[in-house]
């Protein structure tokens, strides 16, 4: 059910994300980079102030300033500063707990959208005569399936090595070149069965499934631009392995990072502006 969930998500997420984010092709990777965190980090808030107790939380923040006050006034006086130290945590966990439906109500949205940002920043294309290795993994009752799929040729991939087949792992994997720039489906069989990867190659910005999925929620999460395949199928995934991407800001792991504490500083920059108390 949540495997199911998240597809349904993916496909109204993918048209939104390749839309709202086609700009990062043309725009400096730190600039795009930069602008989806700013932007996404007052979205952020604006959903935080109308999804939350935005007068409760007020209230505790206006308690945890007088039990600092009451600390900075009275620090002389033990019974004193102890009760001011146990309203302190107590004023804390309330501001937590006020928290959790905002948080929850963002986990999703967030989810998705750092789903489509993986596309354009995880990984870069491949160019015309770099080399990549494909790997397929197969069901595990297929074992005949391991000696059965072939990869069919075309005009924009040259297969270099391959196939090694590793029956142990009912895995099958070859060693691919590109030839022509474009975005190009990888077509394999077994027996009547066709399956499809995507395979792209040219610019620097562009949306790059590294995997076609298994049925399972989490890889669906992680690589969301290809449907995944059925659960009954005898391929379970197909991977291609593109070069990372090298960018301070909108490299490979780093995007991660950058966003957050771009979204994060964009938050706190508007927070007075928009009227929120966090």
């Amino acid at each position: 059910m949540l495997t199911q969930i998240a597809v349904s998500l993916n496909s109204i997420a993918n048209p939104i994300g390749q839309v709202l984010l086609a700009p990062i092709e043309w725009l400096p990777g730190w600039l795009s980079a930069t602008l989806i965190g700013v932007v996404t980090g007052v979205l952020m808030l604006v959903v935080f102030k109308y999804t939350s107790n935005q007068s409760a939380i007020k209230r505790t923040r206006d308690q945890i300033k007088a039990n600092m006050l009451a600390l900075s006034l009275f620090k002389d006086d033990l019974g004193v500063s102890l009760r001011s130290q146990g309203r302190l945590l107590t004023g804390a966990l309330r501001l937590i707990l006020h928290a959790l439906i905002p948080l929850a109500v963002l986990m999703i949205p967030m989810i998705l959208i750092l789903g489509q940002m993986s596309l354009w920043y995880q990984a870069r294309p491949l160019r015309i005569g770099e080399e990549s290795v494909v790997t397929v993994q197969l069901a595990d009752e297929s074992t005949d399936a391991v000696q059965a799929i072939t990869l069919n040729t075309n005009d924009a991939v040259e297969v270099i090595a391959g196939p090694v087949r590793v029956s142990s792992k009912n895995m099958v994997c070859w060693k691919v070149m590109p030839i022509r720039d474009g975005q190009h489906q990888l077509e394999f069989k077994i027996g009547g069965e066709t399956s499809l990867k995507e395979f792209v190659v040219g610019g620097a910005f562009e949306p790059t499934s590294q995997k076609r999925p298994a049925w399972d929620w989490n890889e669906v999460v992680m690589h969301p631009r290809e449907t995944p395949f059925a659960p009954d199928s005898i391929v379970q995934s197909i991977e291609v392995t593109y070069p990372q991407r090298d960018a301070l800001t909108a490299g490979t792991n780093n995007w991660v990072i950058y966003w957050f504490v771009i979204s994060m500083v964009a938050a706190f920059v508007a927070k007075p502006f928009l009227n929120v108390n966090l």
